[in-house]
């Protein structure tokens, strides 16, 4: 506690006083249960809680029918909400945490595929990713919206919350209306900045009419729309004065970004540490309320830092506390070194969001199973199994691990000299380094298990293991690269990335890369090798080049980066030959012939295949055998972690 002078202290939030300065801050989940609050989510918040959150702030909840943005969306303007509400109070307070209900309409960012409604907007301008054109507003749609507001916060006080936040950031009618961008409007609630800022002057004006001053209300700005005619950091500033200037408001949360740019609202491991923190530095010096942070905030000791150097009152750790709910606790107890740290790979957190599936994360298999792998769910083995663990990579060291901390005497052999597996790969691309974070926040456990043993420079054999009697064998030996089926992959001048990135190869002055994957392990050679100097073309087959990059919200940064490097990128073909200094290609489409000339190496990023030569020639000869990982399948890190707890746990 020496260290944290300001994180773990107390601040009064107008009527409330929360217990800490660690924020939980609103962001999807998708875990709601027919569109109200259920178990799931509730369970959710609840872990966050316990784990010593000062303060959860919940995702956003729907005021109007119109505004169903995607399909688990809570849909507050139903009574029914506040059943859900009170038990998801309760639990949160029962661990000394506070709680507010962000409530929204996202206006214009809306989508009719679910409601059967047109979408409504300050204006007629369409969001970049529905691309729906909404309704510009009348004015007793706007009176409809405002009395949602109104409806949906006596729920929410009626549900037990501390207080509520209007979110006027990312995906908000608040904002749309603020922006000169989106609101085109000739009437009192465009033009000016006080027009613009009308809507919300009498939404906040009529939430206190009809529910009192002393109920906390703050609002979330984004403070940088990022686009051309779009609101700035210095007008945002004036907004902030403007809203303090009414009384009405109790705290200034921040964001930036929106739909246009994505990627900065929710940044990537490629975006540094706190890279929002200018905008809630700038607020708050413009202000007197509290201001809360946003931001790739990765430990309680940069959390500490922001509140030191003044740009916050409040620090807001989603990602961090999605992947160990245990952060807030472990830091004031000076168990720093013992938090598992976000890896911001955005892979099951943002990436699900994208394709709507519920919220999880790459290193937390709990995320959404609270009741059934949370913390406290892990007991301890009525009967000690000696168990042998092969393979020293995620999945490997995940099951070891977990089947430790249950009580088992566990022995990992890893071949090599160092533990890892492929996350040593991934890390030695650019902007990657923070991958390894997966291995380094499995070790910090480990470390700390005297009845798990390593053991380094061991090939495991199958004589080796069966003549060990072991209770049961796990083999998590991963995967390697495939055979090179393309026509000509076999010549001496073609590379597969591992060979590349591990310095077995010597690459040419121009290169190849062939991506069969979609992902960093293409993405990130092309764009290491560029980096070296190399004259580089990036060949793929889908639609797009780094097509799964877009869930992870790295797609355009890496194009932007590409570009600036000189990268050609040729995407919609299929490799016809490989030959000695060509890569022959043909259109998906219209089969028209793209031949790259003149090429020194050629790179190859496909798919590998498993290493379970091991697993087979012990198979029935063992009490008890397991695999996990890639040595099932060769799949991405998230699935090693979850395979190796499953497995862990049911050893």
């Amino acid at each position: 506690m020496s260290q944290f002078k300001y994180l773990y202290s107390p601040l009064k939030i107008g009527s409330v006083t929360v217990p800490n300065r660690v924020v939980f801050s609103a962001h999807l989940t998708n875990l709601s249960e027919n569109n109200l609050v259920g178990e799931r989510l509730t369970n959710y918040y609840a872990e966050r809680a316990k784990g010593g959150c000062g303060l959860i702030i919940t995702e956003e909840q729907s005021v109007h029918p119109t505004d169903h943005a995607y399909e688990p969306l809570i849909h507050a303007f139903h009574e029914e909400v506040v059943a859900g509400y009170r038990k998801l109070t309760d639990k949160v307070h029962g661990y000394g945490a506070k709680i507010f209900s962000q409530i929204n309409h996202n206006g214009m960012q809306c989508s009719g595929m679910y409601s059967r409604l047109p979408v409504w907007g300050p204006s007629p301008v369409y969001d970049p990713i529905h691309r729906e054109m909404p309704k510009e507003m009348e004015a007793e749609d706007i009176k409809e919206v405002i009395d949602g507001y109104v409806r949906v916060l006596g729920y929410v006080k009626a549900g037990g919350f501390d207080g509520a936040e209007l979110q006027s950031s990312h995906s908000s009618i608040i904002r749309q209306f603020f922006s000169p961008y989106y609101n085109r409007r000739s009437d009192k609630y465009g033009g000016s900045l006080e027009n613009r800022m009308r809507f919300a002057f009498e939404l906040i004006e009529a939430l206190r009419e009809a529910h009192g001053r002393d109920f906390v209300i703050g609002i979330r700005l984004c403070g940088d729309e990022l686009i051309p005619q779009g609101l700035t950091l210095a007008d945002v500033c004036q907004i902030a004065q403007k809203l303090e200037k009414t009384g009405l408001l109790d705290y200034i949360n921040t964001s930036i970004g929106e739909f246009h740019h994505l990627y900065m609202v929710e940044g990537s491991m490629h975006t540094p540490p706190g890279y929002q923190l200018y905008i809630s530095s700038a607020i708050r010096q413009a202000v007197d309320l509290p201001v809360f942070a946003t931001g790739r905030i990765k430990d309680p000791v940069q959390a500490e830092q922001v509140l030191l150097e003044g740009h916050a009152d409040m620090v807001g750790v989603v990602r961090g506390q999605i992947s160990d709910p245990e952060f807030a606790i472990k830091g004031r107890e000076g168990r720093i070194d013992e938090i598992k740290l976000c890896l911001s790979c955005n892979q099951e957190c943002i990436g699900k969001m994208g394709i709507n599936l519920p919220l999880a994360c790459i290193q937390n298999p709990a995320v959404g199973k609270e009741k059934r792998l949370g913390a406290g769910t892990l007991a301890l083995t009525p009967r000690r199994k000696k168990i042998a663990v092969v393979g020293g990579g995620p999945a490997g060291l995940e099951v070891a691990k977990t089947a430790a901390q249950r009580g088992h005497w566990v022995t990992l052999y890893e071949k090599n000299r160092e533990l890892g597996g492929q996350v040593n790969l991934a890390v030695k691309v650019p902007n990657r380094a923070e991958f390894g974070d997966i291995v380094r926040n499995q070790l910090n456990v480990i470390n700390h298990l005297p009845n798990l043993e390593i053991k380094l420079g061991i090939d495991a054999t199958a004589e080796m293991l069966l003549s060990k009697n072991y209770d049961a064998i796990i083999i998590a030996t991963g995967s390697h690269p495939g055979p090179r089926f393309l026509p000509g992959a076999n010549q001496p001048h073609v590379a597969d990335v591992w060979q590349v990135l591990n310095g077995e190869v010597e690459v040419g002055q121009k290169v190849a890369v062939i991506d069969g994957v979609g992902f960093h392990q293409s993405t990130s050679v092309a764009e290491w090798l560029a980096e070296g100097g190399r004259e580089v073309e990036f060949l793929t087959g889908g639609l797009f080049a780094g097509g799964d990059l877009g869930l992870t919200l790295d797609l355009e940064m890496w194009s932007s980066r590409a570009r600036k490097l000189g990268i050609t990128l040729t995407p919609n073909v299929y490799i016809q030959e490989i030959g000695p200094d060509y890569v022959k290609a043909a259109n998906n489409y219209s089969g028209q012939v793209h031949c790259v000339e003149n090429l020194h190496s050629v790179v190859l990023a496909l798919p590998n295949i498993a290493c379970d030569t091991l697993y087979h020639e012990i198979k029935g000869k063992v009490k008890e055998l397991h695999r996990v990982g890639d040595a099932v399948a060769p799949r991405r890190a998230q699935a090693a972690i979850f395979d190796g707890t499953r497995v862990g746990r049911e050893l």
